[in-house]
């Protein structure tokens, strides 16, 4: 659901968008700090949030750190 969210802020296009990792921070609503495999060598960490269910919205992009490897940590940012 956030693929395209990236791709507008990118301006470019993933043919291959995979999630490796991911960790959540409760808030009022989840973040998930998710490692994402988006070609090649070349990894990006993102920041999706989740709002609580009686607000009723869709996941958003919150930001996201380009230029990651495989063995960059995954950390809250």
């Amino acid at each position: 659901k956030v693929k395209p969210q990236l791709e507008e802020k990118e301006g470019k296009t993933f043919d291959v968008f995979t999630a490796v990792e991911f960790k959540t921070q409760v808030v009022a609503g989840t973040n998930y700090f998710i490692k994402v495999h988006v070609g090649n060598d070349e990894f990006m960490h993102l920041r999706v949030f989740r709002s609580l269910p009686h607000e009723n919205k869709p996941l958003s992009l919150h930001s996201y750190q380009s230029s990651k490897t495989k063995h960059d940590e995954l950390t809250f940012f």
